[in-house]
């Protein structure tokens, strides 16, 4: 038989003997992982809703999960986490697109400050580019301050000693500032704040946006931790919404797509970064049917399957699902079906500023999208 490029290639290359001649919780489309997870490496999580179960397994794990905000050592774990400390490295909330994350890093270190900076709710103020961080919001002007600069401080803190950040790619649709380009978590309007058609405005943003957003941020990070490692994966969780005049699940397959081949752009442009699976395990279908019943949030199989692959390519000594389905088991762990339903669903509960959007529609009214 003559020899040809596809002679010798490995059963990865194949789909029959990687996808469809394998148990579907078997699949497992990393082919290699190009970095490792060790029991000291201090690893950040950042991103939208879905990384929240990143950071959740590596604790579980025991290994290293920087945690650079953290709470009053005089508050309760559960107050904490009402507070939204420790759901992520620092009290970002839902970074859900890469121009966030780089102007983040650019206001942490003062290359950027935005015009809208504070929005004043009467007897409340907000933090507009993380509405939602301190539920009730803040009480004054100066304590939305110092919380800002003790942020930024603990955002600093975490990019000059991280070992390997894992970023967890969720949208690309967006709002920002008319004057200055920042962009919002939220669109203004739906979680504070004000919309108004002249101060706010859509983007929804390329593959070559996401590129150069990414590709600042990989400059900025080795500026000042020139040993950094980036773990890239995109969220299998859909829109919530779409504020383009397009169906929401059309939308979402754009937005996945162009992050997926952000992404793969960049891991393959820069030696320190790789890119991890997480959207193809869940959403292809293909291991399963990983959406409960809303077909947007992520089943703890789904989950499971996810990390268990994480676990196996880049934990050193490939740890398995066994360290998640451990945290799983202690948080059912209550007696009787309703306390272990109640259990799974706290484990695997996140804080989603995204779907506001939703629940603002509803509450409202059909209106035009971010309208208040």
């Amino acid at each position: 038989m003559a020899r040809h490029p596809y002679s010798e290639l490995p059963d990865s290359s194949y789909w029959r003997r990687a996808v469809g001649g394998v148990a579907p919780e078997a699949i497992d489309p990393v082919v290699a992982g190009s970095l490792q997870i060790g029991a000291r490496t201090k690893v950040a999580a950042a991103g939208s809703c879905f990384a929240q179960h990143i950071g959740r397994y590596l604790k579980a794990a025991g290994c290293a999960y920087l945690v650079t905000e953290t709470a009053h050592p005089v508050m309760t774990e559960a107050a904490a986490l009402a507070l939204n400390y420790g759901v992520y490295t620092a009290r970002t909330g839902n970074i859900y697109t890469a121009r966030q994350l780089r102007q983040l890093i650019e206001r942490a270190y003062g290359r950027l400050q935005p015009a809208d900076d504070i929005w004043d709710e009467g007897e409340l103020f907000l933090d507009p580019f993380r509405p939602t961080i301190q539920p009730g919001g803040f009480n004054s002007r100066r304590e939305l301050e110092i919380d800002r600069s003790r942020h930024f401080s603990c955002v600093r803190q975490a990019f000059e000693t991280l070992d390997v950040l894992v970023f967890t790619l969720g949208l690309t649709e967006a709002w920002r500032s008319r004057v200055d380009g920042s962009v919002y978590s939220l669109c203004p309007g739906v979680s504070g704040g004000r919309f108004s058609p002249e101060a706010h405005e859509f983007v929804n943003f390329g593959v070559a946006d996401v590129v150069d957003d990414l590709a600042a941020v990989l400059e900025a990070l080795k500026a000042v931790n020139p040993a950094a490692k980036v773990i890239l994966t995109v969220s299998p969780v859909p829109l919530a919404a779409t504020a383009e005049p397009q169906h929401v699940l059309t939308s979402t397959v754009y937005s996945k797509s162009v992050l997926r081949v952000a992404a793969e752009m960049t891991a393959k442009a820069h030696d320190n970064v790789a890119y991890f699976p997480s959207y193809e395990i869940v959403a292809s279908g293909m291991a399963g049917d990983y959406f409960a019943a809303d077909r947007r949030s992520v089943t703890e199989a789904g989950v499971a399957h996810v990390m268990r692959v994480f676990a196996e390519h880049y934990l050193k000594g490939g740890a398995g699902g066994g360290a998640f389905a451990s945290i799983v088991r202690k948080a059912a762990g209550a007696v009787g079906p309703q306390a272990r339903a109640a259990g799974l669903e706290a484990a695997f509960a996140v804080m989603c500023d995204e779907e506001a959007l939703d629940a603002a529609a509803v509450l409202a009214g059909p209106q035009p999208p971010g309208a208040t």
